[in-house]
């Protein structure tokens, strides 16, 4: 009967922290709360000065250690570096898409369509489109509207110099009223009608051949690449040209998309509205940022889930580790413990003291993981393949925000280390510790 007790009030202790862990992990202020209110009790307490005196003892034998605590701090930079890349990784493919949208603009596709590869609209249907209501004209009295042709070419990547598909997009000459935050930082713009070229940023740093002054080659035309442009966003993966040459290039008679400048946000609405409701035309109506958002939803939570995944089973291993790490350190104190514990030392600050000591080993540990993957991942440029089935170029981004999810990831490895050494570190019998020792 006793056995059986025992064992529903371990698990009962087991569920309690797991609620406790979940509530650290869900809610990143509550850590700053604990700390603080950690703090408060070693300074201000005598269980807390307890605490500090056994801590310090314990910290001052780490040099005799070295090797086995090594074990609590390499495991956990491991898990933390991991993590932070691949949640990095997926920050920066979402910022650069989502960077591309914005609320007052908006993408016309065809009905049905998910992407601009799917979707192909006549000549009258985007005539139609770019005299709905609510988009913004320029001084001329002309729409800002760009009627665009999407195609995919092969480029060598300058890595490995296999092909990859690039994005080739046919634009408008009211592309750059359209999209302000483009500009050409190198050489010049298109000239509609021929058949030039401009690259973007990002595209010219991950592939091959599209420097400026050369040629390339796209469904069996000569182009010349005349400009390199700047946007800051996923459409510095793309080639731009005239969409008429572009067109005319690959043979197609409509187009993939309409993209519009609105009056205002407000606007947004009532062309919606128009062009949902015209019979002529059957279209789906977009903001640019909603239409990018959805286009980084699939690949950011595949790679967000991958990334916890591997970072549990990497964390249950460093668990593991410092679990051993912290058992054999309780064995070699056993004695001093149980000193302590007869000189009136309470059983509290010695769990917290083990539970301190693992923590901070695994807080060194998140610090020197997330540093390094701080330095050689923030900025980092890889391009991946996006919706359109093109490479989509973008740099990692390691925000303070993932820091400190790796911080907090690091204290809970470690508080899952320590808690059942501090566990049986409290629990050893001081007769029992003095005469085996």
């Amino acid at each position: 009967m006793n056995h059986f007790k025992s064992i529903l009030q371990t698990l009962g202790l087991v569920v309690l922290v797991a609620l406790g862990l979940a509530l650290w992990m869900a809610i990143p202020i509550l850590m700053l709360g604990l700390v603080i209110l950690l703090i408060g009790w070693l300074l201000l307490s005598r269980g807390g000065q307890q605490t500090l005196a056994i801590t310090w003892s314990g910290l001052s034998t780490l040099p005799q250690r070295l090797g086995a605590t090594s074990v609590i701090v390499v495991g956990i930079a491991g898990v933390v570096g991991v993590l932070i890349a691949l949640l990095a990784m997926a920050a920066g493919f979402e910022a650069t898409l989502k960077q591309a949208g914005s609320t007052d603009t908006a993408i016309v596709l065809r009905a049905g369509a998910d992407a601009e590869l799917s979707s192909g609209l006549d000549r009258n249907t985007t005539t139609l489109i770019t005299q709905g209501p609510g988009i913004l004209r320029d001084a001329q009295d002309h729409p800002i509207a760009s009627a665009e042709v999407v195609v995919i070419a092969n480029v060598p990547q300058r890595s490995t110099g296999t092909d990859a598909n690039v994005e080739v997009r046919g634009v408008s000459p009211e592309v750059w009223s359209l999209r302000p935050n483009a500009t050409i930082i190198a050489g010049r713009r298109f000239q509609p009608g021929l058949r030039e070229m401009i690259v973007g940023r990002g595209a010219l740093s991950q592939f091959a051949g599209l420097e400026l002054g050369s040629v390339i080659e796209l469904n069996n035309q000569q182009w010349n690449v005349v400009g390199v442009f700047a946007t800051g966003d996923t459409h510095e993966s793309e080639l731009w040209g005239d969409a008429e040459s572009v067109a005319a290039a690959y043979r197609r008679n409509a187009f993939q998309s309409v993209t519009v400048r609105l009056t205002g946000p407000e606007a947004f609405d009532t062309l919606k509205a128009a062009l949902s409701s015209d019979p002529r035309i059957k279209v789906d109506v977009e903001t640019t940022r909603d239409y990018y958002s959805k286009q980084s939803q699939q690949l950011t939570n595949t790679i967000r889930a991958l990334g916890t995944g591997v970072a549990i089973i990497m964390a249950i291993g460093a668990v593991f580790g410092a679990l051993n790490t912290m058992y054999a350190a309780i064995a070699a104190r056993a004695r001093e413990i149980a000193t302590l514990r007869a000189l009136g030392f309470a059983a509290v600050p010695v769990v917290v003291s083990v539970l301190l000591e693992a923590m901070l080993l695994a807080l060194l540990g998140g610090a020197l993981g997330a540093g390094i993957a701080y330095a050689l991942f923030n900025g980092y440029s890889v391009s991946t393949l996006g919706a359109n089935f093109s490479q989509v170029v973008f740099q990692f981004q390691v925000s303070p925000e993932l820091l400190l999810q790796g911080l907090q990831w690091s204290l809970t490895i470690g508080f899952l280390g320590g808690f059942f050494p501090a566990l049986r570190a409290a629990n050893i019998p001081v007769t029992v510790a003095l005469r085996e020792l």
